[in-house]
């Protein structure tokens, strides 16, 4: 006998990168360094807020990283659009330890980000950051037919969050980044 199976779409995420940063200007690795938006980065955070407002998104809530530069572009959103927001610890950047401050497109760093038990000399692996993300987003799919979320947190964040819902090989992971204050859909199934 034929069984016809069925996929149920449980919901849908949003999430976006933080606003910019002087770090980010500078090509620098901000990783859980705690460094504030430029007046560019605010007035990203506050472009997003007005085309989400304009656009009608349903969000209920917003969740944001605990670092300065992703709880004024979430606050500048929610100051916006209404939406209430609150901090999840989980959705804090990785600690990308030694390389923190140093060139984004460094090529001993690019390599260390393919090796994902690598703590980088005092910071956290990419499958610690991964256990972390993917317990949060586990949690959020749960709530996902109630309540629609929009994440705000940062681009090693935006890695992890991609992976959960599509597969990548260790290469492309590594590579993956969003612009800041880029604004993604992702639906659960």
């Amino acid at each position: 006998m034929y069984k016809r199976q069925v996929w149920i779409e449980m919901g849908h995420v949003y999430f976006t990168r933080h606003g910019q940063t002087i770090w980010n200007v500078e090509n620098k690795i901000c990783g859980e360094t705690d460094i504030a938006l430029t007046e560019l980065g605010r007035e990203q955070a506050r472009a997003l807020g007005t085309k989400i407002l304009d656009e009608g998104f349903r969000i209920d809530e917003v969740l944001y990283s605990p670092l300065i530069r992703a709880r004024d572009t979430a606050l500048a959103i929610s100051e916006i659009t209404g939406i209430p927001a609150r901090e999840e610890v989980r959705l804090k950047e990785q600690n990308f330890g030694k390389y923190e401050s140093t060139p984004r497109n460094g090529a001993e760093f690019q390599e260390a980000k393919k090796c994902f038990i690598n703590r980088f000399e005092g910071g956290e692996t990419m499958l610690h950051l991964a256990q972390r993300i993917y317990n949060l987003m586990d949690a959020i799919k749960m709530e996902s037919e109630e309540k629609t979320y929009l994440l705000v947190a940062h681009n090693g964040i935006a890695r992890v969050v991609h992976s959960y819902f599509y597969d990548m090989e260790n290469e492309e992971y590594a590579a993956f980044g969003i612009r800041n204050c880029e604004l993604r859909e992702y639906h659960f199934s």
